[in-house]
């Protein structure tokens, strides 16, 4: 086994799937190339990043990008009380984490890159290109061996995002990555709850819910796998104060109210709530389902839609 499948293998035991996007990742890298993944909120990018950067045994600068991310703070700046004193000095200039990647031959990681001014990414493609980068009085810093940037976006319709121009594109190796199946959607809930006692059919219809969200008609962005983590962790914590199993009927609802409805954003012009809408995915796949979920003691089979008494 050469030494980049033996390493393929390894982050396979830190990530859940992505066999396909982790093997491309590391081709990418290994031919010392910039990489960008673009894909919706809570499909693993970051994850994957830091797993295969962690495992190549690289440092790893994170950046997150968003309108208040300047030149400066990126590359970095003199200390100006020590100006006052030293002048413009080497030793007193403060490496930003693009400066402090390049010099130490790290991964720089910008989250959502799509979300940095536009004077920022010209700093960036830069340093793609010519793998230096001129500071004023400072001078060159060159980039050590092993300097990548690697990036991660969402799609360019969600809320805040610019499209990332073709000079961008044109010096990076671009991968789409996706939500993931079911299955191994119920396989990120159970590691992100390590001894948590789910049940397996409600576990995997409260993924199923989540999966609904992203296809509904009035929704313009559904929830992520974070919405079903979220639902299984706030029923389990919720079915223990009120004396009942996280399945149950009405603990499990208001679980998914909570957990769910702040990350629906539906299209405009919907007259419907989000909770409307959790409520109508909740009713579809739980109806038919044979999970057991036992109405509540005082026999009100609709308390899902509210909350039911601790007790």
């Amino acid at each position: 086994m050469s030494a980049a499948a033996a390493l393929v293998q390894r982050v396979l035991g830190r990530v859940v799937g992505r066999a396909r996007e982790i093997e491309l990742v590391v081709a990418a890298l290994a031919a010392n190339r910039h990489v960008l993944l673009e894909g919706p909120p809570g499909t693993g990018k970051s994850t994957l990043l830091r797993a295969v950067a962690d495992e190549l045994g690289l440092g790893f600068e994170f950046v997150e990008g968003n309108a208040e991310l300047t030149p400066a703070r990126l590359v970095g700046h003199f200390d100006p009380a020590r100006v006052l004193t030293d002048g413009y000095d080497p030793a007193v200039f403060e490496d930003g984490a693009l400066v402090t990647a390049m010099r130490d031959g790290s991964l720089l990681y910008i989250e959502e890159i799509n979300r940095i001014p536009e004077e920022t990414l010209n700093v960036l493609i830069t340093v793609m290109s010519e793998r230096e980068l001129h500071v004023p009085r400072l001078g060159r810093v060159a980039a050590a061996s092993g300097f990548r940037l690697v990036a991660a976006m969402n799609p360019f319709d969600a809320i805040g995002t610019a499209r990332i121009s073709s000079a961008v594109y044109d010096r990076v190796c671009r991968l789409a990555v996706d939500y993931q199946d079911a299955p191994d959607e119920v396989a990120i809930v159970r590691a992100a709850l390590p001894g948590a006692e789910l049940h397996d059919g409600w576990l995997t219809n409260v993924v199923e819910v989540v999966r609904r969200s992203r296809t509904h008609p009035d929704v313009r962005i559904g929830s992520s796998v974070r919405g079903a983590i979220d639902t299984a962790a706030v029923a389990r914590t919720l079915g223990e104060m009120r004396g009942l199993p996280a399945h149950h009927r009405g603990v499990g609802l208001d679980a998914g109210l909570v957990a769910l409805s702040g990350r629906l954003r539906l299209r405009e012009g919907c007259a419907r709530t989000a909770e409307d809408i959790v409520r109508e995915l909740w009713q579809q796949v739980f109806v038919d389902s044979d999970v057991s979920e036992p109405d509540d003691a005082s026999g009100k089979e609709n308390a899902p839609t509210g909350a039911t008494p601790v007790r």
